[in-house]
């Protein structure tokens, strides 16, 4: 109110100064939706990337400009006074990570004014996430977790709700993104950006580019969602740029002034209007008028924008109109109009020929598998700040959600940023890790000294962790037991199921013993470090920490581990001169290729016997009774230089462009290492000097894991490369292959083919490729054959029985997207610069026809929350006397259905926790698990007595019973019929049984208000 008044006076004051002269134009821009008419919708929106080529801090406050001018804050700060310029004006907002850091320094009475601004629809929060997410190479459960951390905020400060989906820029679009994060968050409708030219082309002359999109084969229609692409991008129509220094021609209305254009400008905004009328449905259309960081001085463009809705309707051909998305949504569906029916995705996308954004799927890769450890460490870090109550004040999580929700952002994970922008990133992931990392250790001291975890006091053991266990560096493990200490190491699964699995950590001794929670001596087994792996510590710990390595550790010690559901269990190494027993050493067999036929490796149901070509293995399984040659190969893919082409289209971080395939094949004089004992047995293999392979089969396991080592990658002939790996099967597999979205539902894929238009092959590699975050998987007539991956990649299935996946990339030239940097990742320690080097693992595993989605899932479930460790040293044997060994967060008897996880256990504050539970199979998908689950949460919470339940919508903004009662139900062609009614979801929470159903691919979102000590009163139940 009080800037009103000070506007007010601004004008009367101005008034008074230029006298009754003064002429001031006031233009009428309070039109609305006109029946009959084609109304304009124009979208006033800024689109701010949170990181590209400046950082998310470089981009609010502006500085770094010589690289790009942009300044966030200059956006935000002038669109308040050009919205109360006018109260018809309207503008958008998406990133929240932006609004959080300009709401923090805004007065009270600014926020007051916002607040109004809000209130009255000028200002409209769309998407409402902390950022845009990309659709790629994001998990589901963190677009999950970024979306709630901004709807949040939003509820809390302005108490609405957003509506829309606005997904502009990121490079394809995934099912997850339309039916989870769009239907299931409660949008009405998603708006995009980019899709593939021929698909664009096609849509455009059928009118199809808005659509009802069905994402989900097991939800069916009750997760659909009205979705639109733009006809072109999200910029407004050539001719209407109206930022400072932009050529557009401004509406020069002053007849007393030289260039009056009035009607010009109306002709070319009514010409522009009716050609994109031309290729929509309905009498509405949208303009987006905006685009990256505009609005700095917004003024420019409210005022351009003023005179064209007055003059546009003085003349009357068309009606145009300050809208919004949600306001353009609501005129569609008023419309009753049907549209036609989108299923799966809109990936691979290409803005042209040649030019495949196919190359970001796996673009920085060391990127993507911090980001992947963080996620699955951040959730593990929520459940146990839970267990001992969250702190608003002391050790929380909050930081690394900061870190991990900015690193979701279609610039970030996706690789496709300055190199200086990805170290930022790494820095507050890294920020965020060592925050939650004391709350981790804090909250597992709490839980081993109490006796409940009511009764946490201070406690006192200091819980050590490694973060750099990848590269074998663990100083805590390092540690010299032969003077009479022990090592405590305390493991945690964040699972809802009991997990048995082997656990491996570098020790400097033979000299040690394992024992568990009871104190018995358990089976162990020492295998030696490989000198590529220590060459691979030393380097990296001295680039990433400044400091050499003290000790040396000679060997991994594994042993088997079982931990309870969302619980810890206690084991301890010692000495075993002094403990009694010893770990046993693996034999190790070293072969020359040309002295060897075949050898055999596991001694359980699964075998692999490799033949004298180093690549052949034949793969067997004596449970399954499943037997096939599995061939696994490495090549490289040229990156293009089209610098010299009439269209020139380089490789780069974000495009794909293979200049030919070199396979690599593995030296002759180079040896295979055999280590094999009662628990792992590995081959290893020095494929060439920068490409290093263990190949794993641990006990009671039935699939084999790849642990692969590429790097620095040679650039030494001029030449960029982009190197994937390749397993084969003989199986007949017909072009097909499946791959996961976003880490949930699998969308089948045909080489060459696309559902939606008749493909114009033009790059026979590249346009293939699609995003993996889980796995990839084929069948023939009777088996499947199934690769799962440690983080986002791309992968393929370029030739029938052979599945490929894109591990690393080195490339010289930029893409022209906008970079303006090549993709030539290095590490340095001083002057010492390398090419960067990645380790990371695969798995696969094939099975009978119709069998192998148990282990995708499950296993699937154990790549993304690995067990947490965490170390202690004791002297003596008085651990066990004085701690708890063992513990469950649930009910000791109870376990998740193998069909349920837990996705989010968090305390959002004091007795109110957020729970998330998601079914892991689609409908159809197996035979067993994909049926209706339940899950008791009486068991769940154990000791607690539960006051009120609210079921949410999917980011935990408003009450699911809201949200349903709010849901448009949108008409499809063609005689499509609602299968609403088919598809069954779970039903109501009984308030006296508490027990939650869950249809497949389902996930269903609780706030529940916990009460500390149990008290004999009625349950609360808030459907």
């Amino acid at each position: 109110m009080a800037m009103k008044l000070r506007l007010l006076f601004g004008a009367i004051f101005l008034s008074l100064l230029l006298g009754a002269e003064s002429k001031f134009m006031v233009y009428n821009t309070s039109q609305t939706v006109v029946p009959g008419k084609l109304n304009v919708h124009l979208v006033a929106h800024t689109h701010d990337d949170v990181g590209w080529l400046k950082t998310v801090d470089q981009y609010y406050v502006g500085s770094n400009n010589s690289i790009q001018g942009a300044c966030v804050q200059n956006v935000l700060d002038s669109m308040v006074p050009a919205l109360l310029a006018d109260k018809n004006r309207k503008f958008i907002y998406v990133e929240q990570a932006f609004f959080q850091r300009w709401w923090a320094d805004q007065s009270e009475i600014v926020q007051d004014v916002v607040r109004k601004l809000v209130s009255s629809g000028q200002l409209e929060f769309i998407n409402g996430g902390m950022c845009m997410h990309d659709e790629a190479a994001t998990h589901y459960i963190d677009m999950i977790d970024q979306t709630t951390l901004g709807h949040r905020f939003i509820k809390e400060e302005f108490g609405v709700t957003p509506t829309v989906g606005w997904q502009i820029d990121p490079f394809g679009h995934s099912a997850v993104q339309a039916y989870l994060l769009g239907a299931e968050v409660g949008f009405d409708s998603l708006f995009f950006g980019r899709i593939d030219y021929q698909d664009r082309a096609k849509r455009k002359i059928e009118k199809s580019l808005e659509v009802v999109w069905q994402g989900s084969k097991s939800l069916g229609s009750s997760a659909q969602i009205f979705a639109g692409a733009f006809p072109e991008n999200y910029e407004p129509p050539s001719g209407f740029y109206f930022e400072v220094n932009d050529d557009s021609p401004i509406v020069q209305d002053d007849m007393n002034l030289f260039d009056y254009n009035v009607q010009d400008r109306v002709n070319d905004f009514v010409a522009a209007a009716v050609s994109q009328a031309n290729i929509t449905r309905t009498n509405h259309i949208m303009w987006t008028m905006g685009t990256d960081f505009k609005y700095q001085y917004a003024h420019t463009w409210f005022k351009q924008l003023d005179k064209l809705i007055h003059y546009v309707n003085k003349d009357g051909r068309v009606n145009a109109l300050y809208s919004t998305p949600s306001v353009y949504t609501s005129a569609k569906f008023a419309t009753n109009s049907s549209w036609p029916v989108k299923i799966d995705d809109y990936f691979p996308y290409a803005d042209r020929v040649n030019a495949y954004w196919t190359g970001y799927f796996t673009s920085r890769p060391s990127i993507k598998h911090f980001v992947r450890m963080m996620s699955g460490y951040y959730l593990a870090a929520r459940q146990l700040e839970f267990f001992v109550g969250r702190s608003s004040t002391g050790l929380n999580t909050d930081s690394l959600a900061d870190a991990l929700a900015i690193a979701q952002h279609h610039d970030a994970v996706t690789g496709t940023e300055k190199q200086h922008v990805a170290n930022d990133y790494a820095k507050r992931l890294w920020i965020g890790y060592k925050e939650a990392e004391k709350l981790v250790a804090s909250a597992l001291s709490c839980l081993v000294e109490s006796s409940s975890y009511s009764e946490c006091g201070n406690p006192t053991i200091k819980f050590q962790q490694c973060p750099l266990m990848n590269i074998s560096y663990c100083p805590a493990s390092e540690l010299d037991l032969s003077q009479g200490k022990d090592l405590v190491l305390v493991i945690y699964n964040s699972l809802g199921w009991n997990r048995s699995d082997i656990v491996r950590v570098p020790v400097i001794s033979e000299d040690v013993v394992v024992k568990d929670s009871e104190g018995k001596v358990i089976e162990s087994q020492l295998l030696p470090i490989a000198d590529a792996s220590m060459r691979l510590r030393n380097y990296h710990v001295k680039a990433y920490l400044g400091n050499t390595p003290t000790a040396n550790p000679k060997y991994w010690l594994a042993f088997p581990v079982s931990v309870p559901p969302f619980g810890f269990s206690t084991y301890i190494i010692s000495n075993s001169r002094r403990a009694g027993g010893n770990s046993i050493k693996s034999s190790i067999h070293t072969f020359q290729s040309s002295e060897i036929s075949t050898f055999q490796v596991g001694s359980g149901n699964l075998q692999l016997k490799f033949s004298a070509d180093q690549g052949k293995v034949i793969y067997g399984n004596n449970k399954s009774l499943v037997n096939e040659l599995v061939e696994q190969s490495y090549s490289y893919y040229s990156g293009y230089d089209g610098r010299k082409d009439k269209a020139p289209q380089n490789a780069g971080a974000y495009i794909f462009r293979p200049n030919g395939t070199f396979p690599i094949r593995p030296s002759k004089q180079a040896p295979l290492t055999v280590l094999q004992g009662p628990l792992i047995n590995e081959v290893h293999q020095q494929i060439n000097p920068w490409l290093y392979q263990v190949t794993r089969l641990q006990k009671e396991k039935e699939h084999v894991e790849v642990e692969f080592t590429v790097g620095p990658i040679p650039i030494d002939d001029g030449v960029g490369k982009e190197v994937a790996t390749q397993i084969a099967t003989n199986m007949k597999t017909n072009k097909t292959f499946y791959t996961d979205s976003n880490g949930r539902d699998f969308i089948k894929r045909i080489r060459d083919y696309r559902a939606d238009w008749n493909l114009e092959v033009n790059q026979p590699v590249a346009g293939n490729y699609y995003p993996i975050n889980l796995g990839i998987y084929t069948q023939d007539d009777k088996k499947e054959f199934s690769l799962l991956v440690d983080r986002a990649v791309g992968g393929s299935s370029l030739v029938d029985g052979q599945l490929e996946l894109m591990l690393h990339r080195r490339l010289l030239l930029d893409d022209s997207r906008g970079v303006e940097e090549a993709l030539n990742e290095t590490v340095c320690v001083n002057d010492d610069c390398r090419g960067l080097t990645i380790q990371g693992r695969l798995y696969y595993r094939i099975d009978p026809l119709g069998e192998g989605a148990k282990w995708r899932r499950s296993f699937g479930q154990e790549i993304f929350s690995p067990l947490l460790l965490a170390f202690a040293e004791q002297d003596g044997d008085e651990w066990a006397k004085s701690h708890k060994l063992t513990f469950s967060g649930i009910d000791s008897t109870y376990s998740l259905p193998k069909n349920v996880a837990v996705i989010t256990l968090q305390e959002l504050h004091k007795g109110n926790i957020l729970l998330r539970l998601a079914h892991l199979y689609e409908t159809g998908e197996e035979k067993e698990y994909s049926v209706m689950a339940r899950v008791e949460l009486k068991k769940l919470f154990p000791g607690k007595e539960m006051n009120k339940i609210t079921e949410m919508n999917l980011s935990a903004n408003q009450k699911r019973t809201d949200m349903e009662k709010k849901r448009k139900v949108w008409k499809v062609e063609n005689g499509g019929s609602n299968e609403e009614s088919k598809v069954k979801r779970g039903g109501a929470v009984d308030p006296r049984k508490l027990v939650v159903e869950l249809s497949p691919m389902e996930i269903r979102t609780f706030i529940i208000e916990l009460e500390d000590e149990k008290l004999n009163r009625k349950l609360l139940f808030d459907a």
